[in-house]
């Protein structure tokens, strides 16, 4: 099977993709293209599966600048592409030819693009870091490299959708902690549940954040196990481990 490989039409021509679980060398609950190295999948698959990534994106192997990902807050600037992961959670660079990278399993994998300026950020959002605030951060650090937000786009990739991320009060009790507006986030549940709209919040956070453009490919990764992997789902199937879709972006 070859590589599914989403696109958004916002980040063009920028070389860019959000990969599917389709076309890749990993069996049995990671069947797909895993690229977690921190999985239990087996090394020699997730090499392959992350081999056939760099490929698509016109690099070697080892061409791929990754981080070690805390949902943190924390910005990190590519120059060159090297072996060490720097714990961040998101990653920006104006050096042609490298390419970035981002791993997600619910959580938003968010590519950014300054055009004009030729700096490219990605950025790992979950919860915590939407609330902390790394997608102002990745706009802080593609600026500290001359990019503008202004002339900035952004897209979220395969992401929870609202309709299957269950929380309970006090998660909406952290968000309405922090902005009072973020009730408008939350939905009613059964019980004292909520469901919560993940892409909606960074949509938000993003657009406040005085970006040109921005918007979700509308891809919800619990409601496809075809497609994409889900940490949730996974818990909820009470599966031993969960593989990891890969986002990747360069100039």
């Amino acid at each position: 099977m070859t590589l599914e490989i989403l696109t958004s039409d916002l980040l063009s021509p920028v070389r860019h993709g959000f990969f599917t679980r389709r076309g890749g060398a990993s069996s049995g609950i990671f069947a797909g293209l895993n690229c977690g190295t921190g999985s239990s999948d087996q090394t020699e698959a997730v090499a392959i599966n992350r081999a056939r990534v760099a490929e698509a994106m016109g690099v070697g192997p080892d061409g791929m600048a990754g981080i070690h990902q805390v949902h943190s807050a924390d910005v990190v600037t590519a120059h060159s592409v090297s072996d060490e992961r720097p714990k961040a959670d998101g990653v920006v660079t104006a050096t042609p030819g490298v390419v970035l990278s981002i791993l997600t399993a619910d959580c938003q994998p968010v590519l950014f693009s300054d055009p004009n300026a030729g700096v490219i950020g990605a950025a790992h959002a979950g919860w915590k870091g939407a609330v902390d605030g790394v997608l102002e951060a990745t706009l802080d650090a593609m600026e500290a490299l001359g990019a503008n937000r202004a002339n900035t786009v952004a897209v979220i990739g395969p992401t929870i959708s609202q309709r299957a991320y269950e929380v309970g009060p006090e998660f909406l009790d952290r968000f309405l902690v922090s902005d009072a507006d973020n009730g408008r986030f939350f939905a009613n549940g059964e019980g004292d549940r909520m469901l919560f709209d993940l892409p909606g919040y960074g949509l938000h956070r993003l657009r406040s954040a005085g970006v040109r453009q921005a918007e979700w490919t509308r891809h919800c990764t619990y409601s496809d196990p075809d497609r994409f992997y889900s940490f949730r789902r996974t818990t909820h199937a009470k599966e031993a481990d969960y593989g990891r879709l890969i986002s990747t972006i360069r100039l």
